[in-house]
């Protein structure tokens, strides 16, 4: 079939661990753009929704550490960290080891991607879970790309990266969703934990929505460092879903949020 959805979240801990310490217009205003996320998702119908998340050292480590990866297996556990300081239920989720093998195998054509057959998801997978498939009802393809560990992938090869992911989608019979989920500015686990640098975030989201992929990829890793945190590190999964979809964009939400420590973010992309 094709790529049907292309979306964008945010996914800190925070938007669920420390939702009641939020202003409660601030969280339900936010969380309403959640909800308006999932019914647009739902409406297209997808037999798989690919997640493109920044893993945080649960599964992946320094020791083998991927640029790229895509699970395959039959199904995923998460969340990884304490259900109770995330105050999000276990559960088991759904995969599809012969699709993300047929994805897989299409994304390697133009693009290098490990896979893994063993997969627990943290809190860049499932705080976007929670909201937008709170029945587990979809069958859901991880993706990770690493932006934690240095060295990163460049922001040209998340864009290409996202471009794999659209030609793979486009030859599959299956309608494909596509969720892309990371922080823009925020410095997490450091003393400026809760800073957000608003203009940074609001000038990489407009560079989103025209789709500039000369402006989304100019950005270097020193200057993200120092005007958005080792967080604002996350902006390839945002970059990678503008080269996947290839439309416009429409931001939906965007929202500092301090208590939850990012920029509250949802955007949908028109597949073009």
């Amino acid at each position: 079939m094709s790529l049907v959805f292309a979306g964008i979240c945010s996914h800190a801990p925070g938007i669920t661990g420390r939702a009641e310490r939020a202003d409660p217009d601030m969280r339900a205003q936010f969380h309403a753009a959640f909800d308006r996320l999932r019914i647009a998702l739902e409406a297209t119908r997808p037999d798989a929704v690919i997640v493109v998340a920044a893993e945080h050292f649960a599964n992946f480590f320094m020791n083998n550490m991927p640029a790229y990866a895509i699970g395959m297996a039959e199904s995923y556990d998460g969340p990884i960290e304490d259900p109770a300081w995330l105050a999000i239920p276990p559960r088991t989720i759904r995969g599809d080891p012969e699709l993300s093998l047929r994805l897989i195998t299409q994304v390697m054509q133009t693009s290098d991607v490990a896979f893994a057959e063993e997969w627990r998801f943290d809190h860049g997978i499932m705080v976007p879970l929670h909201f937008l498939d709170p029945g587990n009802r979809f069958t859901i393809i991880p993706a990770n790309i690493n932006c934690q560990g240095p060295p990163l992938t460049p922001l040209a090869r998340a864009w290409a990266f996202g471009e794999a992911l659209r030609r793979a989608a486009d030859a599959l019979p299956e309608r494909i969703a596509l969720i892309c989920t990371g922080g823009i500015s925020h410095w997490p686990c450091t003393p400026d934990s809760g800073t957000v640098n608003e203009a940074w975030d609001r000038d990489f989201l407009d560079r989103w929505a025209r789709n500039d992929r000369a402006a989304l990829t100019a950005y270097t890793d020193a200057e993200t460092y120092a005007d958005a945190g080792q967080g604002g590190f996350e902006i390839r999964t945002l970059i990678a879903c503008a080269a996947a979809a290839r439309g416009k964009g429409e931001i939906w939400h965007y929202r500092s949020i301090p208590i939850f420590a990012v920029g509250c973010t949802i955007g949908v992309m028109e597949i073009a």
